[in-house]
C-alpha cells in the first residue's frame, strides 16, 4: 500500500473500531475532528468535537482532553474515512501528546462494525 511517506514522514498508527472501544473504555478520550454539523448528525458516544481546522489552537484548552488525556494516554481521533483523523494525530504529535491513533477508516467502519452511534438531542 505504499503509504510510508505519511503525513510529514510521521507514521500515525492506525487503530480498528474495536480497538477503539478497548481503549475508549480504558478513560481515554475519543476526538471527533469533523465540522460540527458532520459530528451532529451522528458520532462516537462520549466523542468530543474539535474541528481540524481549529484543532491545534483549541486542544491545548479543551478540558476533556487537558484533564483526561494527561498527554501521556493513547487519545483516538477519528474522522469520516480516515483522511482528516491522520492529519489530527500527526498535529497532536507535534503538540506533545504521546500516543494519538487514527481509527481506521473512521465512523464509516464504525457504523460498518455495528458499533452505537450518538445523535444529539
Amino acid at each position: 500500500m505504499g503509504h510510508n511517506a505519511s503525513v510529514e514522514q510521521i507514521e500515525i498508527r492506525e487503530v480498528t473500531t474495536h480497538e477503539a472501544l478497548q481503549i475508549q473504555r480504558i478513560g481515554s478520550p475519543v476526538l471527533d475532528v469533523r465540522e460540527p454539523e458532520e459530528f451532529a448528525g451522528g458520532h462516537i458516544p462520549g466523542a468530543v468535537n474539535i474541528p481540524l481546522g481549529r484543532l491545534e489552537i483549541e486542544v491545548d484548552a479543551h478540558p476533556a482532553v487537558v484533564e483526561r488525556a494527561l498527554r501521556e494516554r493513547p487519545i483516538v481521533v477519528y474522522c469520516l474515512s480516515g483522511g482528516r483523523s491522520a492529519r489530527a494525530a500527526a498535529a497532536l504529535l507535534r503538540r506533545g501528546f504521546a500516543n494519538p491513533v487514527s481509527l481506521a477508516g473512521g465512523i464509516m467502519a464504525w457504523e460498518g462494525d455495528g458499533h452505537p452511534v450518538a445523535v444529539p438531542g
